[in-house]
């Protein structure tokens, strides 16, 4: 039970955090990228990603089969997760870039992301 409740609160802590600053987006673009993971207080998964980004308030973050839809508001992103042509998860969250790294957290299950987008794609 320790470690739930440890994990909830590092999740509100940084939903806290994320929601004080904001940065710019990376410009639109195709880009390699890295999606990193991690439950709680765990280690983060990380694992090579593809992100498109559309404009300031779209971006597509594609692993393997996997495709996470985002939709960017000034402060919250609305995440849409398929698997091929069905939704298999979809949430809300504070968000916020930082330099060249997306941030966001799904509080309701305690799971934190992070995009990395790295060198363009052609």
């Amino acid at each position: 039970m320790k470690h739930v409740l440890a994990g909830s609160t590092a999740c509100l802590a940084l939903t806290a955090l994320l929601a004080g600053t904001a940065y710019a987006a990376p410009p639109a673009g195709r880009y390699e990228a890295r999606l990193c993971v991690a439950a709680g207080n765990a280690v983060p998964d990380c694992g090579p990603a593809r992100v498109e980004l559309v404009g300031a308030r779209r971006a597509f973050v594609r692993v393997n089969d996997l495709l996470y839809a985002l939709t960017l508001h000034s402060s919250q992103v609305d995440v849409v997760l398929k698997h091929g042509a069905m939704q298999i998860d979809g949430f809300t969250a504070v968000y916020e870039w930082k330099g060249q790294v997306l941030h966001y957290v799904d509080a309701e299950k305690g799971m934190r992301y992070e995009v990395h987008v790295g060198k363009r794609r052609p």
